[in-house]
């Protein structure tokens, strides 16, 4: 059926409202749909036969009939696309000019439409009209950039008056009233008459405008022509020889690229060659100039051709760490057993790869030496450390490097650590793993999988040089506090190598051979202008230090030295004696790390162990009974996993008091008619309050104070326990054992009761100097636990 025909029979259409301009028949053109009476008579077209008239709108987003104009095309929906922002987009195809005659609904909107039909003109007036209107169409593209040259063929070969001025309209996008009077005006030569003034028009304005822009074009040539008579100058000045420092540069840069081709990848040569070139053309007043002077040199400042070449040996490696560190003696061995596989893979001429490029991540709390054994290595090695911080570090660019179009672009701390060590196959450090953050910027430890992974490392790619690196020469140490804030895939990257907590014992031998040595070096003093005696070490150690490590330990030997120094040149003392007793003249207060243990036995008061970030602490629980309906309240800043092992605790000691496993004085009983721990309150408190708490350690400290409790029995003061429960009464394995034993050792605790399966496991990993001084006793039921700890 014919447009004619299908208007004549429907006459009532959906109408669609256009904000940005008319349109004109026979477009084919994208509208762009995002509110609902636009999308209703959308809907109400396709579900009839896809015809829709397109009406434009006076104002922004004017959506009424008394907002729109009442004309417009009648025409076709070619296709309709959702798109992801919520918007629809279709494809209109207009056929014909058409008018609204009556408002037929508001929702949605429908009108009665009749077509605009021109008149016919006679053809000779026709013919003349249009031979004007193509003259000044022809006159106006040669001033403006209207017209394409395919439009401007279309208009010159054509014979339809009515379309030809749609053409021209459509393309010069007059204001929307005069295209509206252009639009309904059925008369076709007032029309052509009208749209030549507006060509004329058109033209003036154009031609002024190009005046316009002329004179500023004169002004703007004056100022090349100076710029042109300074280059003839400096050209000049070049023949003469008295300007040659550009060009004695790019002399020198090419010079530095050839002597480093043999050692980089063809991409890395390609790169710098063309920068270099380019800066040879350009000239140096450009901005841009500077920006790629610097890449160049920053580019020519990796060390390609710089590689270490001392032969691996594992017997210097061993002796270095045994030079610089006292005890760790599991990661020493890891590190030697790496180099070991590393050497003999070098003497036997195989590909380094797969078990040789382990990534070794030291963890452990801070202080215990995680960074200083990666600088043992690099200095058995003979090569350079670079320690790269990523603590905080959120941006991935800060890794990869900023690509070279943002303002003050610079390389990633990776190529930076690499120009400043010299070295292409430094030890690199990459210190504090696990506090990388990740933001809107990236997620950096997306570009350390890429890193660390001895099967891409070898082609790793700085934004900001643009070609690639090869790392794989580099050997990576990763340092962190905390494993579990490490992402998983990273984690797979790595091998875990714990550092725990040093003994007191441990922590005498450092100071002694290690810090005190060390100190005096960097505040100028002579070994016989001070010392520390051992008992003054001793009570430094265990008073006036609260940590894992030997950091703080370290600070208060350079506090000494400092008040040394001045007495030496102030009071003119020889030598600076102190022990136990005169130390507190030196250093401010004490603060001590763990309290002895408590020499009276009492009821319901325990002594716990927990792991912290700075080692191990012993942690009494306390527990009291109140006349009450059997409550249990927990206070001490306690954590869910915490609260909820008080719980279990709680119901595992009523079973044993239900199956008579747990004796408790007849007196006790308020009522005999039910059970005991149904006439008190159960009151347990884990001091001090403002410290939080939690973990999954506590279980049988807990159900210890109250067995205690119930049962009117002292608890051992030199006893400490950690362990799990079930609600069967099995004591389960925990995690961090060394730090706990060593927090009781220090307490002074004779007896320590650990789970049977932490105790098959893990003691091989306890200091023998705990194992001898202290009875480490394993338990596998609850009942074991109040034997050996209640009186």
């Amino acid at each position: 059926m014919e447009l004619e025909d299908i208007v004549a029979v429907r006459q009532i259409f959906p109408v669609l409202i256009e904000d940005e301009l008319f349109l004109y028949p026979f477009m084919i053109t994208p509208i762009f749909i995002n509110d609902s009476k636009n999308s209703s008579a959308l809907d109400k077209a396709l579900k009839d036969d896809n015809m829709i008239f397109v009406a434009p709108s006076k104002y922004e987003n004017g959506r009424s009939f008394d907002e729109i104009y009442d004309c417009g095309v009648i025409g076709s929906i070619m296709r309709k696309v959702p798109l992801p922002d919520g918007r629809i987009k279709i494809l209109f195809q207009g056929h014909s000019k058409a008018r609204i005659t009556k408002r037929i609904s508001n929702k949605p909107l429908e009108a009665r439409i009749e077509p605009i039909i021109e008149e016919e003109l006679e053809p000779k007036k026709k013919k003349a009209l249009l031979d004007v209107v193509k003259e000044k169409v022809k006159i106006l593209s040669n001033i403006s950039h209207y017209f394409s040259p395919d439009l401007l063929r279309t208009i010159e070969e054509g014979i339809d008056a009515s379309r030809i001025c749609d053409l021209i309209l459509n393309t010069i996008r007059i204001k929307k009233q005069d295209a509206y009077e252009f639009f309904i005006l059925s008369n076709l030569e007032i029309k052509l008459i009208k749209l030549i003034d507006l060509l004329v028009e058109e033209i003036e304005t154009n031609r002024l405008q190009k005046d316009i822009k002329n004179k500023a074009h004169l002004r703007i040539d004056k100022a090349n022509k100076e710029y042109f008579l300074k280059e003839q100058l400096r050209q000049i000045q070049r023949e003469l020889g008295s300007d040659t420092q550009k060009e004695d540069e790019v002399k020198e840069y090419y010079k530095k690229l050839e002597l480093k081709k043999p050692f980089m990848h063809e991409d890395a040569y390609k790169e710098i060659k063309k920068q270099i070139e380019k800066f040879d053309r350009i000239h140096q007043d450009n901005s841009e100039a500077s920006m790629i002077q610097t890449y160049i040199e920053t580019a020519l400042d990796v060390p390609f051709e710089k590689i270490s070449k001392k032969k691996l040996s594992i017997k210097e490696v061993i002796k270095q760490l045994e030079h610089d560190h006292y005890a760790l003696e599991k990661p020493k061995r890891r590190i030697e057993e790496y180099f070991a596989v590393r050497e003999l893979l070098e003497k036997r001429k195989i590909n380094d790869k797969d078990g040789a490029k382990v990534i070794l991540c030291f963890y452990g709390p801070p202080g215990v030496g995680k960074t200083s054994l990666a600088n043992s290595v690099a200095k058995a090695l003979k090569r350079e450390l670079i320690r790269i911080a990523l603590g905080g570090l959120e941006d991935v660019n800060e890794i990869r490097g900023h690509r070279r179009t943002y303002i003050g672009a610079m390389p990633g701390r990776i190529t930076q650590g690499l120009i400043e060590a010299g070295q292409i196959n430094p030890v690199i450090v990459l210190d504090e793993i696990d506090k990388l953050n990740r933001s809107f910027r990236g997620d950096p430890s997306a570009v350390l999988l890429e890193i660390l992974d001895p099967e891409q490392n070898s082609k790793f790619r700085d934004y900001y040089l643009n070609f690639n690196l090869d790392l794989s020469k580099a050997i990576f140490i990763a340092t962190a506090n905390d494993i579990s804030n490490i992402p998983s895939p990273l984690r797979d990257r790595m091998e875990f190598i714990e550092l725990s907590s040093y003994t007191p014992n441990e922590k005498f031998q450092i100071t002694k051979n290690y810090l005190i040595p060390d100190e005096l070096k960097k505040h100028g003093l002579k070994a016989g202008e001070f010392s520390v005696s051992k008992d003054g070490i001793e009570l430094l150690i265990s008073d006036y230090t609260r940590e894992s490590g030997v950091r703080t330990l370290r600070r208060k030997i350079a506090e000494l030295c400092r008040k040394t120094a001045k007495q030496i040149l102030l009071e003119e003392t020889k030598k600076i004696n102190i022990n136990a007793k005169n130390l507190h003249t030196f250093l401010d207060k004490k603060v001590y790390e763990i309290q002895k243990r408590e020499r009276e036995n009492k009821i319901g008061q325990v002594n716990g162990l927990a792991w912290t970030a700075v080692g191990g602490d012993v942690l009494k629980v306390e527990a009291i009974k109140i006349k009450g309906k059997g409550e249990l309240m927990l206070t001490g800043s306690l954590g869910d996993v915490m609260k909820e092992s008080a719980k279990i605790a709680f119901s595992v000691i009523k079973v044993l008091i239900d199956e008579g496993k747990l004796k408790f004085p007849k007196k006790a009983l308020l009522d005999s008619k039910t059970n005991i721990y149904e006439q008190y309150n159960l009151h347990i408190h884990v001091p001090d309050g403002a410290t939080p708490k939690d973990g999954p350690s506590a279980g049988i400290t807990m159900a210890t104070a109250m067995a205690s409790i119930f049962s009117e029995k002292k608890v051992r003061s030199d006893v400490a326990m950690t362990g799990e429960l079930d609600l069967n009464g099995r004591v389960l394995p925990i995690g961090g054992l060394k730090e706990k034993l060593i927090a009781a050792y220090k307490a002074e605790m004779t007896t320590a009761l650990i789970p049977t399966k932490n105790y098959e496991r893990d003691l091989k990993d306890i200091p023998q100097e705990i194992r001898d001084n202290m009875k480490i006793i394993a338990v596998r039921k609850f009942e074991e636990v109040l034997k050996y700890s209640l009186m």
